[in-house]
């Protein structure tokens, strides 16, 4: 933003619960910055029970749009006035757009999954076998964007049963893609069974296990089977380098982190929102900064 904060300024923002560990305002308020336009983002903690006042917050006061995260990407849904089709299929919103009161959500997630996948890899989805640990909103747009891309399979682990069990079904129904589902060890030091880890050629991480800052937990795999050629994915983006990222490069895994995804989901925000082309570089510098000069990976 240039020129301080005035009537004119353009508001967006996150909403969350926490939203503390954003990394998101960095990255945005650089671009705006670097664009010269007159806005500023800004974090939102929204307890649950107040997320309907706090979606009304963002048309009666106008906002530009907002960011939504964790616990509220499915239950902002029925708030909105109108879905995109990858909200729709994804069963989740992390991005909405005030179009002079109507609000429109949108989800950038499973596409900006695929581009930091496309950037940080070789790896082409199609006819490959994909692993979703989790079943919660970003668990379904990535599901949604590797199905759109040609996955032969997809196979869904998730602590609730049901949960991944629907997810599974909507996969298969939506698009035809092979959805099953494997069982979360009910038994505490058990593992997910060493075969779901070996057949998939990628294992995406969208649980928020390991995030700042319960950094020292993980999904209960079997880690030593990771594989040269299997690559590994984490959503999670504070810490950077999850306890579950490290355990699957020590067995010889290409590991992608979730600052990627990060950065490419909230440049098609950036573009929602302004409608100018998003300074991707500026944008992953202020990341990368904001990573490292303000506490490393526990910030």
């Amino acid at each position: 933003m240039t020129g301080g904060i005035s009537g004119r300024t353009k508001v967006c923002g996150i909403i969350g619960w926490p939203v503390e560990h954003s990394f998101s305002p960095a990255m945005h308020n650089a671009a705006f910055a670097a664009l010269g336009l007159v806005f500023v983002y800004v974090p939102f903690p929204v307890s649950p029970q107040l997320l309907p006042t706090a979606v009304a917050a963002v048309r009666a006061l106008g906002l530009a749009g907002v960011n939504v995260t964790v616990p509220h990407k499915r239950a902002v849904l029925p708030l909105l006035d109108d879905l995109s089709e990858a909200a729709r299929l994804a069963g989740a919103v992390n991005t909405i757009v005030n179009r002079s009161g109507w609000l429109y959500g949108d989800n950038t997630d499973g596409k900006g999954f695929l581009r930091s996948l496309e950037a940080g890899t070789a790896f082409v989805p199609s006819g490959k076998t994909a692993l979703i640990l989790g079943a919660g909103g970003g668990a379904r747009a990535v599901a949604a964007e590797l199905a759109r891309a040609g996955v032969k399979k997809l196979v869904v682990v998730n602590r609730s049963r049901e949960r991944a069990d629907r997810l599974a079904a909507l996969i298969t129904e939506k698009t035809g893609v092979k959805a099953e589902v494997a069982s979360w060890p009910a038994v505490a030091g058990a593992t997910i069974a060493g075969e779901v880890l070996e057949e998939a050629d990628l294992v995406v991480q969208t649980t928020s296990m390991g995030m700042y800052p319960g950094v020292k937990s993980t999904v209960p795999l079997p880690y030593d089977r990771f594989r040269p050629g299997q690559v590994a994915c984490d959503l999670v983006y504070n810490p950077v380098n999850t306890l579950f990222l490290r355990k699957a490069a020590r067995a010889g895994a290409t590991v992608v982190d979730g600052l990627g995804m990060l950065l490419h989901q909230g440049a098609l925000s950036f573009e929602r929102w302004t409608g100018a082309a998003a300074p991707l570089a500026v944008m992953g510098k202020a990341l990368y900064y904001w990573k490292d000069g303000r506490g490393g990976d526990n910030c």
